[in-house]
């Protein structure tokens, strides 16, 4: 994809999305049951679209809620359910729909005390908290499109486990939101909001000081305060942006927010390579601003709207690749922490294999699942994971003790990482990762994405090992092709090819006519692209194959 040609500069009034007709939209567009853009549909994080596109309007928010309410009230959980929302336009009027649907249900609801924002781990630490000490069970809703841009609205379910709801909860409430869409919503109970928020069913809480005096169980507070580190911090406009005063306060610690503005139009924001507003805080084009700051901090900072991802910018790296940061922040952990020998290491099949050669290096266990985080919700929970993360910026891990902190990614922790890293070992996580390439390889990453139908999708998810004739990938012959998890043995939901210095792994898209693909060489860059172009051949002769 050629990068837009004002990518990293800040957005112009001609970028920015009309912030009116996007709430109104909402309220006046009624989505069409019968065609599937409109239809509830979740992905691997809860159910996104737009209200402009008539796929997330209130009619979408009625009905899923109303879906939840019954499933959890067929689940028995009597315990509240915590309801939090970023800072995207249309998450205030979803709130408000999913109170008044939640209230009329008989749903107890938790909520921040002001009604303000919540982030997705603040949700998650919440529901393990409840569930760790009370005799009733609850649940969750957060309504964020994580770093989609302004137009776009989502909303997500995390059961009692408190992270993202496994593909057979999502399924249900899918199913059973479409079917109250199609009846018109017959079977909705609401009620005005008013009458709904005034209820003794909503409990207002000050979820910040109980989210923010907890951060000394995760990680080493007192070492970051004592060793003076300078930190920034961009809240990229997101829902933790009134988190970061508290925990500076708490905690004795250096922290400079750099961008205070709250704006539903993110008209703040650089432009992202696609010249779209987009709030990636894995990005350097929507990272450009704090990346030019850089050399005011120690250790820079910066987190998508929920707070589920993590940007981390140091002096001499600027904006580190993901996926160093995540070989780096499980080489200090697995270093540094009491935990038991037996945690593992859980990654994604798309990320780096440079955490599979640091985890041979330390002697820790690793396990490889699919895309998502929900792959790694039950091993947090019981502690047997000490470190479960994703290639797109996204991860968590268990408290000092050894105990569950979250079973969703936590943004707050990944970043105030790079800080304790840095005072505890004296050099930042970007000289940590100059050290481990020098000593185990020096990795190439890259992804495509490529136009897709429906059908090609279709055969992309359902790849097998059989289908794949070639017998070398970028000159070296291939070790592996797997269709099936080697952790879990789920289906991966297309295909991933290995050889002794590189990788491919190619998946459809959930939500857009398009397949990704993701590489990785540890030879060079010029290694990198010739597995990304034998990869394109590899797909489009399976594609042939099938006579599409």
């Amino acid at each position: 994809m050629a990068i837009h040609e004002r990518a990293g500069q800040v957005s112009q009034p001609e970028d920015r999305v009309n912030i009116a007709k996007v709430v109104s939209d909402y309220f006046f567009l009624q989505p069409d049951a019968s065609n599937s853009a409109q239809k509830v549909s979740f992905g691997t994080s809860g159910h996104r679209g737009s209200s402009l596109k008539t796929s997330f309007n209130e009619y979408h928010i009625l009905a899923i809620v109303q879906a939840v309410a019954e499933y959890r009230k067929a689940q028995g959980f009597d315990g509240p359910l915590y309801l939090g929302k970023d800072t995207h336009a249309l998450s205030e009027p979803a709130f408000n729909t999913a109170i008044s649907v939640l209230i009329a249900n008989d749903v107890p609801v938790v909520v921040q005390q002001d009604l303000g924002y919540t982030p997705t781990p603040v949700i998650s630490r919440l529901i393990i908290s409840h569930n760790k000490s009370e005799t009733s069970v609850a649940d969750g809703l957060i309504i964020t499109p994580s770093h989609n841009p302004p137009q776009d609205g989502g909303i997500k379910y995390n059961p009692p486990h408190g992270g993202p709801a496994e593909g057979e909860i999502t399924k249900k409430i899918e199913a059973r939101a479409n079917e109250i869409l199609a009846a018109e919503l017959e079977d909705v109970l609401d009620m005005a909001f008013e009458e709904a928020i005034a209820s003794d069913l909503v409990t207002k809480r000050d979820f910040i000081s109980e989210y923010v005096d907890q951060l000394a169980l995760v990680l080493d507070m007192e070492a970051i305060a004592n060793a003076g580190v300078k930190i920034g911090v961009d809240p990229l406009g997101g829902s933790g942006i009134d988190y970061w005063p508290v925990i500076a306060e708490k905690y004795g610690v250096d922290i400079t927010v750099v961008n205070n503005e709250v704006d539903p139009s993110f008209a703040f924001m650089p432009l992202d390579k696609d010249g779209k507003i987009r709030m990636d805080c894995s990005s350097p084009y929507a990272m450009a601003g704090l990346i030019g700051l850089k050399d005011k901090f120690d250790v820079a900072v910066g987190n998508d709207p929920d707070f589920d991802r993590h940007g981390i910018v140091t002096k001499a790296g600027g904006l580190m690749n993901p996926n160093h940061y995540l070989a780096v922040s499980i080489n200090y952990l697995m270093s540094h922490r009491k935990w038991p020998e037996t945690a593992k290491i859980g990654k994604t099949l798309v990320s780096s294999s440079l955490i599979d050669r640091v985890a041979n290096k330390l002697e820790k266990p690793l396990t490889e699942v699919p895309v998502g985080f929900k792959w790694f919700v039950d091993g947090l929970q019981g502690a047997t994971y000490g470190f479960g993360g994703e290639e797109s910026a996204g991860a968590s891990f268990i408290a000092k003790d050894g105990s569950c902190w979250t079973t969703d990614k936590d943004g707050f922790i990944m970043a105030l990482l790079a800080a304790e890293i840095l005072a505890v070992t004296g050099k930042d996580p970007y000289e940590h990762f100059l050290a481990l390439a020098d000593e185990l390889g020096t990795p190439s990453y890259g992804r495509v994405e490529a136009v897709a139908s429906a059908d090609q999708k279709r055969v992309l998810t359902n790849m097998s090992p059989d289908m794949i004739t070639a017998t070398e990938l970028a000159g070296e012959p291939i070790t592996k092709v797997l269709s099936h998890a080697p952790g879990n043995n789920a289906a991966i939901g297309g295909l991933k090819i290995e050889t002794a210095n590189g990788w491919f792994a190619a998946r459809p898209s959930g939500t857009e006519e398009i397949y990704k693909i993701y590489a990785e060489s540890f030879v060079d860059e010029a290694h990198l692209a010739n597995i990304i172009e034998d990869a394109q051949a590899i797909v489009s002769d399976v594609f042939a194959a099938a006579g599409i």
